[in-house]
């Protein structure tokens, strides 16, 4: 979600990955990343122009290592890397963005949602290499506020009209205490969960699995059920709803929630892309 300059379109078929060169274009990522479906919908291809190969490679990684841990997801197929890019090619998650039901379909997959999330958060810490904590989030702001590369389309809508400079002050004093509520709470985190990122079966609203993987690490609970919990707030219809919902999600995943510590990385996150 950065804006980075744009550049040439990189393919499965220009890196060698598949000689049909029939993959279906998907997205193109405002990162640079250019998203393939193969033609029977079974693989996705994400590839990226050279000076991004890194930061696939690390999403490549904390896709293999999540695989083996029973969280459903999908898997490394291929790698392919050369001057002109990088691609990776995983499995297919089978089944409909959670952002793409309506509030009633999603209400149903709600619990589901709840122990899916679960399911992540109690894959063992000491075994996840990657890192996605307080302080690693807080540098990466830094550099995005100093870069001016924060894009007020994510920010709360109150917030929009703030230079992101005074919004990243702000949280600055809580610093401390988000550290000390982190080192006693710290999870395997999704890193960007939101509905887009979960995938249901159409069928059973069973969660087929999480997708958008690059920003997995440890960090603090909060940091995906912040997310979650505000994205999901957009499908309800109206407070009453949204509120039963955040009640039903809490006592399912079982956690009393802190409201000052979701907003914290509610206001975080968004200075973190760019």
């Amino acid at each position: 979600m950065s804006g980075h300059p744009r550049h040439r379109a990189v393919s499965p078929a220009l890196l060698g990955v598949d000689r049909a060169g029939d993959w279906l274009p998907v997205t193109t990522g405002e990162s640079g990343a250019f998203v393939f479906r193969s033609p029977d919908g079974t693989r996705y291809a994400k590839c990226v122009p050279a000076p991004d190969e890194a930061v696939l490679a690390a999403e490549r990684d904390r896709i293999a290592w999540l695989s083996g841990r029973g969280v459903p997801g999908p898997r490394v197929l291929d790698w392919r890397s050369g001057e002109a890019g990088a691609c990776l090619v995983t499995s297919a998650v089978r089944g409909v963005p959670a952002d793409r039901v309506d509030a009633d379909d999603l209400r149903a997959a709600w619990e589901g949602i709840a122990d899916a999330v679960r399911g992540l958060h109690e894959v063992p810490v000491p075994e996840c290499p990657f890192r996605r904590d307080l302080d690693a989030m807080v540098a990466v702001a830094r550099d995005v506020v100093a870069r001016g590369a924060v894009n007020p389309d994510f920010l709360p809508v109150e917030q929009q009209h703030t230079p992101p400079a005074e919004l990243l002050a702000r949280l600055t004093p809580q610093l401390p205490r988000r550290r000390e509520q982190e080192a006693a709470d710290t999870v395997v985190c999704h890193g960007d969960l939101c509905l887009p990122n979960i995938i249901l079966d159409p069928r059973t609203l069973d969660v087929s699995g999480l997708v958008d993987l690059g920003r997995l690490g440890r960090a603090d609970r909060y940091a995906d059920l912040a997310l979650l919990l505000a994205n999901a707030r957009e499908t309800w219809a109206d407070e009453e709803r949204a509120e039963a919902a955040d009640t039903a999600f809490a006592q399912r995943y079982g956690i009393t929630p802190d409201p000052d510590r979701l907003r914290f990385y509610l206001h975080l996150d968004p200075l973190t892309w760019g």
